[in-house]
């Protein structure tokens, strides 16, 4: 927050309504699913953001992980594990939570793009 603030950047979030009805889960995965505080946690960071005059831009969380940063090609097999990410099409290799926040950061650019007043830079960092 302080970074962005500092910076004149904006915060781009997944928006994780809804995801508890769009995701499965085995069923001992369940439990810890659905105690997950999505909303409370982005009405948090919102919240205090915005104290700080700080814009946020909740994002489409779909493919987030699974979409290369780099040429946008999508495809299940790109995760090759939950912390590794390879792309099928140009090769690019890197953590796949890293490959995860660059995308967020792209679609929360192209959000102010389309429409906001305030065009801050997202820092993928």
């Amino acid at each position: 927050m302080t970074t962005a603030e500092r910076t004149s950047r904006g915060i781009a979030l997944e928006d994780l309504s809804g995801i508890r009805q769009r995701v499965t889960a085995k069923k001992d995965q369940r439990a810890r699913l659905h105690s997950w505080a999505f909303a409370q946690l982005g009405g948090f960071v919102e919240y205090k953001a915005r104290r700080a005059g700080v814009p946020v831009v909740f994002v489409d969380p779909r493919n987030t992980s699974r979409q290369c940063s780099e040429c946008w090609h999508t495809h299940r097999t790109n995760r090759v594990t939950q912390a590794r990410f390879v792309c099928r099409s140009c090769g690019t290799v890197m953590h796949a939570d890293h490959n995860g926040s660059r995308n967020i950061a792209h679609r929360g650019e192209a959000a102010w793009r389309r429409g906001a007043v305030n065009r801050p830079r997202i820092s993928t960092r």
